[in-house]
């Protein structure tokens, strides 16, 4: 989806035509259920952040960062709460108007308020966005590998307290397994304990006998997760953004570079209109 937009900066009405590349997910959730996945395109970063980079952590200019972070208030409810994200398990419940000066420590958002926008920054992690079939809760989850194995999609699941056939998830762009090399230290952590995800790794060329290394699939790691939580209605994966620096940031791939966001909200009719 494309979106074209005129901004007003520093007093002065600009006639800037800004080309927001938002991906919307290809799920069956309700139809009151809104969610994006950000790209890269438009926004006004420079550098290795170019252009459109949501994060205030990663050197970008914090003035860029907050017109960027504008543009994309244009297209919600409200404003996205974000998360201090730590690679963790720990899930942050998100109420309407509970905007902290803090952002929170956390992999997760849930929310069962309208209007409530959770949201999750990725550049190379798994953004997993869920919901129920009656539209009662969302949720955003950072599933990098660390909290895939940490148990993060477990927990945010057990947490919505739902019944999990009426759950669904959409998996968003991430590093795809041809360029998501690891060592034996990553494989074991998910093999150890489920010998099922073996399949979710496949040995690398660069591995020696002394040194095992293997290609991660993530998105496959995250589907036995969510299964493994009772999830089936799996939608999504297999984009992946190292391999598309045109559209999408990639740390594996670029070191220092911008991050993209995952949201998803209940829309409350009549109260908000795009």
């Amino acid at each position: 989806m494309f979106i074209t937009m005129h901004c007003t900066l520093d007093q002065t009405i600009l006639r800037i035509t800004l080309m927001i590349d938002l991906i919307t997910p290809g799920w069956p959730a309700p139809g009151h259920i809104k969610a994006l996945f950000t790209t890269r395109s438009g926004g006004f970063s420079n550098g290795v952040h170019a252009t459109f980079n949501l994060g205030m952590h990663v050197h970008d200019t914090p003035e860029n960062v907050i017109k960027n972070r504008a543009l994309l208030r244009k297209y919600l409810p409200g404003d996205p709460h974000w998360l201090r994200q730590v690679h963790g398990a720990r899930h942050v419940w998100i109420k309407h108007g509970d905007m902290q000066l803090q952002e929170e420590s956390g992999d997760a958002a849930l929310s069962r308020e309208s209007n409530t926008v959770c949201a999750i920054m990725v550049a190379d992690c798994l953004p997993v966005l869920l919901c129920d079939t009656a539209g009662t809760i969302v949720g955003a989850v950072h599933a990098g590998w660390r909290g895939l194995a940490a148990g993060i999609i477990e927990q945010t699941v057990a947490a919505m307290q739902t019944e999990r056939n009426a759950l669904m998830a959409w998996l968003g762009p991430a590093i795809g397994p041809a360029y998501f090399e690891v060592g034996e230290d990553v494989r074991a952590a998910f093999v150890d304990s489920d010998q099922r995800t073996a399949a979710a790794f496949e040995p690398a060329d660069s591995a020696s006998q002394s040194e095992p290394k293997w290609h991660a699939d993530i998105f496959q790691l995250a589907r036995y997760r969510l299964a493994h939580a009772g999830v089936t209605r799996i939608y999504g994966g297999g984009v992946c953004a190292y391999s598309d620096p045109g559209r999408f940031f990639s740390y594996r791939r670029d070191g220092e570079t911008g991050r993209m966001a995952a949201l998803i909200w209940m829309e409350k009719s009549g109260e908000y209109a795009k």
